[in-house]
């Protein structure tokens, strides 16, 4: 049987006319910050047997070996630093697909070498795997955080400047309306910083919370601004504090919505509600030093 077995090999590659594989030719892939896993292609074009038990797999990276499918014996091999290492799908081994999966972890940038043997015949083909370094956001999207975070702060403090010497608040009031905007300044700063470098980390996720989530505190800020400057609030100060909440609402659920996605689909939603809040920031500025008056003791 194994001699018949020998000839109808034998006659299959005479039948091909080659004993070499040929591969679909792909001569690199990417993998972005939102990948979390590298698919290196791999698939023969002139298979014979179309037999998982007639196939020999084996990856390498600049040449050295790292992983290893034995189809007679149904055997996988691994270097002990590509544990996650595996072929993308092991039922379309024997239609030529012997793609490989990679944790991104475990991919290092490089030229993967796939060679597939099936029975006598033999080939390889390389594919180089590149890294490609982003920002989790657009720039135009990283540009609109950074401003509303710039904004924000120098409309907030220009309001904590006005109140304190246009209208009478004692000196244990002043002290603690600027420290919690230094405090709002000074989380947004180390949010922005951690922000900027290229990456979807969780460094960059609690960047962005650090910018988003402290502005709360905001909210209550302008009510104590105008609780301040009148004795009792004026319906248009009223409206403007609920306003500045509804920013706040939109811009945490936006920022909700971006953290569980890679790039984020929802990054306008959370601009918008951080506009919104130097929106508002703007016109209770302007409410300020145009209509306000102080309060007479």
């Amino acid at each position: 049987m194994w001699v018949l077995r020998v000839c109808w090999v034998l006659l299959g590659t005479l039948a091909a006319g080659s004993a070499q594989l040929y591969f679909e030719k792909v001569r690199s892939v990417t993998l972005d910050i939102c990948n979390t896993s590298a698919i290196i292609p791999c698939r023969v074009t002139n298979l014979i047997l179309h037999r998982t038990n007639a196939i020999f797999v084996k990856w390498k990276l600049q040449g050295s070996e790292f992983f290893s499918y034995d189809g007679v014996e149904n055997k996988v091999t691994r270097n002990s630093t590509f544990q996650s290492a595996n072929l993308l799908d092991l039922s379309l081994l024997p239609n030529g697909t012997a793609s490989l999966i990679l944790s991104r972890e475990e991919a290092p940038p490089g030229n993967y070498t796939c060679d597939v043997a099936e029975s006598s015949r033999e080939g390889d083909t390389i594919v180089e795997l590149i890294h490609i370094s982003t920002s989790w956001f657009q720039p135009t999207e990283n540009s609109f955080i950074i401003a509303t975070v710039i904004v924000a702060a120098v409309l907030y403090f220009s309001q904590s400047v006005v109140v304190a010497m246009r209208f009478d608040m004692t000196l244990s009031k002043k002290i603690g309306l600027f420290l919690a905007e230094l405090i709002v300044i000074f989380l947004a700063v180390i949010g922005v910083i951690l922000l900027i470098p290229a990456g979807y980390e969780s460094s960059q996720q609690i960047g962005l919370a650090l910018i988003v989530v402290p502005a709360f505190i905001l909210v209550p800020i302008l009510h104590f601004l105008f609780t301040s400057v009148f004795e009792k609030q004026p319906l248009f100060a009223i409206i403007l504090v609920f306003l500045k909440a509804i920013g706040y609402i939109i811009a945490v659920a936006g920022f909700g919505l971006c953290v569980l996605a890679c790039p984020p689909k929802q990054g306008s939603i959370m601009i918008a509600g951080l506009a919104i809040i130097d929106i508002v920031a703007a016109i209770g500025l302007i409410y300020l030093i145009v209509i306000g008056v102080p309060l007479v003791k």
